[in-house]
């Protein structure tokens, strides 16, 4: 699969698998293959309704919304199959 079918796969792995929880602002964040393991590692971000905003400024001036959740997706290349779905913390720059 290309890498558009495999994010669109993730996206709806994600959307269905949360569908209780009103998810907000999914979005695309990272995509990796990975030729030996023939897998896509896909790291999307959304909001849900009990995040509240909370923006916060690092010191390259870049705001950083701390309440974004951030999952991985790893799908199976050849047949398109969900292999995981993992909690992705953002890193922080360190001053």
């Amino acid at each position: 699969m290309d890498v558009k079918e495999a994010v669109a796969k993730a996206k709806t792995y994600v959307a269905e698998a949360f569908a209780g929880e009103s998810l907000t602002n999914l979005g695309l964040e990272e995509v990796r293959f990975d030729d030996t393991a023939d897998t896509w590692s896909i790291t999307l971000g959304f909001s849900r309704p009990w995040d509240a905003p909370k923006i916060v400024t690092n010191r390259l001036g870049r705001d950083l919304d701390l309440n974004r959740i951030y999952k991985t997706v790893r799908i199976a290349d050849p047949d398109g199959r969900l292999l995981a779905v993992d909690d992705r913390v953002p890193l922080m720059a360190e001053g």
